[in-house]
């Protein structure tokens, strides 16, 4: 079973490759484009327009055009759209077999270490994403960023997180394990997913306001900002209260297992960052007075931190969090 997950996690990051690719494909067709049709010449006989036998211009005259019809571009564009939606799907199909199997074959919950806790956040921001767009097609071409993130976050967890399956480490044997890990993973998971559109909406707004320059040009053809923003404050708003009852549940658990609920060990204080910065976007997100691009630029920040928690927290320093596998 353990090869098979290995197995399952290639193909699952060869697909979401070839998804992208089509995502791209996508990005690169654009909009459906219009083209001018010459229109066959018509002769016209009346008195006194042309004379008699006369062709005048007009607009089945040679030179005029037919009413404008979309190129074959925009069919190719629909159609390599489509496509890299159901690659996608295929690909987080994969992906939880992949996670599925790792854990039959740990014969525990696959999130021991910082290689499971990595392979199952993506799938879950993928999965979030599947049904994003399922409710909203109109979005489709998000899914090129989104695909660029799994390829990226899994292949650096084959790279460099990857360990054997190995049993569950005592300390974590409680079932507060499955009660906080498996919400902190969820919580990640949408947010994984959330700073996506916030990132296009900062790209896509600058591009509205007729900033013509790199990574602005990269929104060109996507969604309208407006959108965007409030895909990601809906996001953040479900993700949030999931991630407060994780901490939550975390001091609790850590009140069982050391005597107190919380240490400021470096996991502890970093994921207090992450809350605060996530708990000021949502502020500055029903404050009035404050933009909208400031506001996600601080939901920005708040993914930031949670990618200091979990990669640089596990690397450079060391704690009763300890449990990375990699160190």
């Amino acid at each position: 079973m353990s090869a098979l997950s290995d197995q399952l996690v290639t193909f699952a990051i060869l697909t979401y490759l070839v998804a992208m690719i089509s995502h791209a494909v996508e990005f690169a067709l654009g909009n459906a484009r219009k083209v001018a049709v010459p229109a066959p010449a018509r002769e016209l006989v009346g008195a006194g327009v042309g004379g008699p036998g006369g062709v005048i211009d007009g607009p089945d005259t040679p030179g005029a055009t037919r009413p404008d019809r979309p190129d074959r571009s925009a069919d190719r564009a629909a159609l390599a759209g489509r496509l890299a939606g159901w690659l996608t799907a295929l690909a987080a199909a994969l992906h939880l077999g992949a996670v599925v199997t790792r854990g039959i074959a740990a014969e525990r919950m696959p999130w021991g270490n910082m290689y499971e806790f990595v392979l199952t956040v993506t799938w879950i921001g993928a999965a979030a994403w599947l049904v994003v767009l399922w409710k909203q097609p109109s979005l489709r071409r998000l899914g090129l960023f989104l695909t660029l993130v799994m390829v990226l976050l899994l292949a650096f967890a084959e790279l460099k997180l990857y360990v054997q399956v190995v049993p569950l480490m005592p300390a974590l044997q409680s079932y507060w394990f499955i009660i906080h890990v498996s919400t902190i993973i969820f919580a990640s998971g949408i947010f994984l997913l959330g700073v996506v559109p916030a990132a296009a909406y900062l790209m896509r707004a600058g591009w509205e306001q007729g900033r013509r320059s790199f990574p602005y040009t990269l929104a060109r053809r996507l969604p309208a900002a407006a959108g965007l923003e409030r895909l990601t404050f809906t996001l953040h708003a479900f993700a949030f209260p999931i991630f407060t009852f994780a901490v939550i549940a975390g001091a609790i658990w850590a009140e069982a297992a050391w005597g107190r609920a919380w240490g400021w060990d470096p996991k502890e204080t970093w994921a207090f960052i992450s809350w605060v910065v996530y708990a000021g976007y949502l502020h500055a997100r029903a404050t009035p007075s404050v933009r909208r691009n400031v506001a996600t630029w601080i939901a920005v920040v708040g993914f930031l931190t949670m990618l200091m928690n979990l990669f640089g927290v596990n690397f450079f320093f060391t704690g009763l969090h300890s449990y990375a596998g990699v160190n």
